[in-house]
């Protein structure tokens, strides 16, 4: 399991990537290993504003459909439209090509509940 140490990341497997006030989003390499090959990802649109722990979209594998959860709350400012043409970019690329949203924050304090790669790796128990 790959979790590289200048990404933030949830529970529930999704990462962040700060870039000024606004977060890069996507699913972890662990999660995508779990899940298997992606074959479809459900996006929120350009301008919603999600609170965090509210679905952000959703992820559809050849074993099932997982919730995405919004790590933090903002509006979104950008989507990987390359996911609806090569939804398997989360599964080759989890934090580089299959990214998934890119959300400008609302409140930064958010920030300090997410965890760093060590408290993630430590959690799941991979290096």
């Amino acid at each position: 399991m790959e979790a590289p140490n200048h990404l933030k990341y949830t529970p529930n497997h999704e990462w962040v990537r700060l870039e000024g006030n606004r977060a890069v989003i996507g699913i972890t390499d662990f999660a995508q290993e779990e899940l298997g090959m992606i074959v479809f990802a459900e996006l929120p649109l350009l301008g919603d504003v999600l609170k965090a722990g509210e679905p952000l979209g959703s992820t559809e594998s050849i074993k099932t459909v997982t919730e995405v959860l919004a790590p933090l709350s903002g509006k979104i400012v950008a989507v990987n439209t390359l996911l609806s043409k090569i939804p398997s970019k989360i599964n080759q690329s989890p934090y580089e090509q299959g990214w998934l949203v890119e959300m400008e924050l609302q409140d930064s304090a958010e920030l300090e509940e997410l965890w760093d790669a060590a408290k993630y790796a430590e959690v799941y128990g991979h290096e």
